[in-house]
């Protein structure tokens, strides 16, 4: 199986590579984010009470790489789409890869993507930036990013698999993004210094909340039980039902 996956995994991944252009592009909408948003979150750090532990960069920078791998990962079952309707999915299904190879090749070419991407927005953010972060730090985002983008990923194919229509499919993901984006905190941190209570309680309620907290703590150096644990096991379980859910739909598909 390992062999499999990494056969598609380059397969997956040699496209991009040969066309750059296309990651350029992907980094458009964050680097919008972080030189028009960014600055604002430097006079809201200073007027308004209630924001998490750090300056506003620390603040920040780990949100927006947890956004991009929430973006880029949803849509990954659009490209599983356009290569069922090809041919391409049923010509791989006759090798004799798993369907567990076959989701992870992709789930982890979308991941790399994510990984490149987000030191690319670190490194943009310290260059232009007052962002200080430690290696530590920066290994922390990098791998709730990694895990956030291999749960995305495996569950937009299942659900893309599903639906098996992609009208469908963009229209259902483009609904279910915009309020887990809003009640995560990733552009104004959700606390009770900051929020209404109902607000407070509702964001509560979202896995990614937690995730987005995991990412900044990690990012500013706090590798606590206390400010990981809640957010890293929920990953982990989301991760783990995701890879399964994706491998079974793919399977079920099949047959």
């Amino acid at each position: 199986m390992l062999r499999d996956t990494g056969l598609l995994f380059r397969m997956e991944l040699l496209p991009s590579l040969r066309n750059p252009g296309l990651m350029a592009v992907a980094m458009t909408q964050p680097l919008f984010f972080l030189l028009l948003f960014g600055p604002l979150m430097e006079r809201m750090v200073e007027a308004v009470p209630g924001f998490p532990p750090g300056d506003s960069w620390t603040v920040f920078t780990p949100a927006l790489i947890i956004q991009l791998a929430l973006f880029s990962a949803s849509f990954a079952g659009f490209a599983l789409l356009s290569d069922r309707q090809s041919g391409l999915l049923e010509r791989l299904r006759v090798t004799p890869a798993s369907a567990v190879a076959l989701l992870l090749g992709r789930t982890l070419t979308n991941t790399v993507h994510t990984v490149v991407q987000s030191l690319l927005i670190i490194g943009i953010a310290a260059l232009l930036f007052d962002l200080t972060v430690t290696p530590v730090g920066v290994a922390m985002v990098l791998l709730v990013a990694a895990l956030l983008s291999v749960t995305l990923a495996s569950a937009s194919q299942a659900l893309a698999l599903v639906l098996r229509n992609e009208e469908a499919f963009l229209g259902l993901i483009n609904t279910v993004l915009m309020p887990l984006l809003l009640l995560s905190g990733m552009l104004i941190p959700i606390t009770t210094g900051l929020a209404p209570q109902w607000l407070y309680t509702i964001s509560r309620l979202n896995p990614l909340t937690h995730v987005v907290d995991a990412g900044r703590a990690g990012f500013r150096g706090d590798l606590t039980f206390s400010a990981l644990s809640t957010g890293m096991v929920l990953l982990v379980v989301m991760a783990a039902v995701s890879v399964w859910w994706g491998a079974r739909t793919l399977r079920r598909d099949d047959a």
